[in-house]
């Protein structure tokens, strides 16, 4: 069977407060009204569309917004509403950055390593710390509770904590499965099929050039302890520098500039620091059957990638072994980027044979596509057996959760609004429904006091 794709629902709180440093449409936005039932919605019908092309689909939870605890670490105190009155009075930032809907992102959940690739034969799912922006350094105890609410058998998953931030003085920042592209030899990228890990970090020490504009979020460091932690074969793992240029261009994370899937590796062709080398690497570690098809400078301005998200659309193997890229839909306003899909599709050389553009417009103005949405997870028929099912979606699920979305979410929501505790007490309520619908069991703060 081919990879689960594990979309994360948009929270209640889903908002546009610009916290994401280098992350251009996140900036371009802040402080707008936001939609959040639209962009749940928007989710869900992602999901549906994937699930419709023969891909088990399934979904992670969001998290729980505002987060209290992080406030009463800093010092606040007395009942949620005071919390809630005194920090938006002293410091609305942070109460933004408590607020922030961002574990949608699932691409950032964690780094996936299947079973058919690690020395014990288990998978291996190693929680990203993502230390470098406070709004999402909070996400990743809960992420970790949720994905062993999904992997629950531990004869056959490995889920890991995050790294810590600094271990014998090496910087350890690493931001999941969006610098993280598994290969393989063929257009089939399942569990049964064994895989090339291509990890692409923004700095190390030995690094000629470095971002100047916007931070280096991913270290090679944090890189390599992943592939040690997931038991990986060194000569399956290729290390890559991601563009100096591309960083400072707004192109925060590997998967806004590059896609991979089976046999296929779709990039602009300044993705990499050191494109040749890059190239011959993957060529070396996964044969003559790869295929890189890149997008020339002249086709796509970076500029052009960063506004259309292009690279930041998912590239999935069909039942018939064929390829789609699901686009986000601003794709379709730029006739460039058209082109440039065509000229790809149009050639026999790669599997690719039809481009679906989705509308993730809520998720996109706030810097994350299609791609960012998901966490890839390669399993077997037999691994995806010992999977939460309810956790799996299908007609009847996706049913249910509309009706949730519709039922626990406002349709509006402007930065203001975060201060409210009655958004808080709905938001907790509709998370601990959420729990029951998915057999999740108590995953969160407020359930655990």
């Amino acid at each position: 069977m081919p990879e689960v794709n594990f979309d994360g629902i948009v929270g209640a709180t889903h908002s546009y407060a610009g916290l994401s440093y280098g992350n251009v449409a996140s900036s371009r936005n802040q402080g707008a009204q936001s939609n959040p039932r639209s962009a749940a919605l928007q989710g869900l019908a992602k999901m549906e569309a994937v699930a419709a092309l023969g891909i088990v689909q399934g979904v992670l939870p969001p998290h729980e917004r505002p987060h209290l605890p992080t406030l009463r670490a800093h010092g606040y105190s007395g009942s949620d509403g005071d919390v809630l009155s005194k920090v938006a009075h002293d410091d609305p930032v942070l109460l933004a950055r408590v607020s922030s809907a961002s574990a949608m992102w699932t691409a950032n959940a964690a780094t996936v390593m299947p079973a058919c690739d690690t020395r014990d034969g288990r998978t291996h799912l190693v929680t990203a710390n993502l230390r470098e922006m406070f709004h999402r350094a909070i996400e990743p105890a809960v992420t970790a509770r949720a994905l062993r609410a999904v992997f629950t058998d531990d004869t056959r998953f490995h889920v890991h904590e995050a790294l810590s931030g600094n271990r014998d003085a090496m910087n350890f920042g690493d931001e999941g499965a969006a610098n993280h592209t598994r290969l393989t030899r063929s257009a089939q990228n399942g569990g049964e099929t064994a895989g090339i890990h291509l990890f692409v970090y923004g700095t190390a020490p030995e690094c000629a050039r470095v971002p100047t504009q916007f931070p280096a979020r991913q270290t090679r460091a944090a890189s390599e302890r992943i592939a040690q932690l997931g038991g990986l074969d060194p000569a399956s793992c290729v290390y890559a520098q991601q563009s100096a240029d591309c960083i400072d261009a707004g192109v925060f994370h590997n998967d806004v500039i590059c896609v991979g899937n089976g046999n296929l590796l779709l990039c602009h062709e300044a993705a990499f620091e050191d494109r040749a080398r890059t190239h011959a690497s993957l060529r070396h570690a996964v044969g003559d059957a790869l295929i890189i098809t890149e997008i020339t400078q002249e086709e796509l301005t970076l500029d052009e990638a960063v506004k259309s998200y292009l690279f930041n659309s998912q590239l999935l193997t069909l039942v018939d072994g064929t390829m789609a890229l699901v686009c986000p839909i601003e794709c379709q306003e730029f006739p460039r980027v058209c082109a440039a899909i065509e000229r790809v599709i149009s050639d026999t050389a790669n599997p690719l044979r039809r481009a679906i553009f989705i509308d993730v417009r809520e998720s996109m103005r706030n810097g994350g596509g299609p791609a960012c949405l998901r966490l890839r997870v390669p399993l077997t028929t037999a691994d995806l057996n010992c999977v939460n099912p309810a956790m799996i979606v299908n007609a009847e699920k996706l049913r249910q959760l509309r009706d949730w979305v519709t039922r626990r979410y406002r349709e509006t929501l402007m930065p203001m609004d975060l201060a409210d505790p009655t958004l808080l007490r709905e938001t907790r309520d509709g998370l601990d429904e959420l729990t029951r619908l998915l057999s999740m069991g108590n995953i969160y703060d407020f359930q655990r006091e």
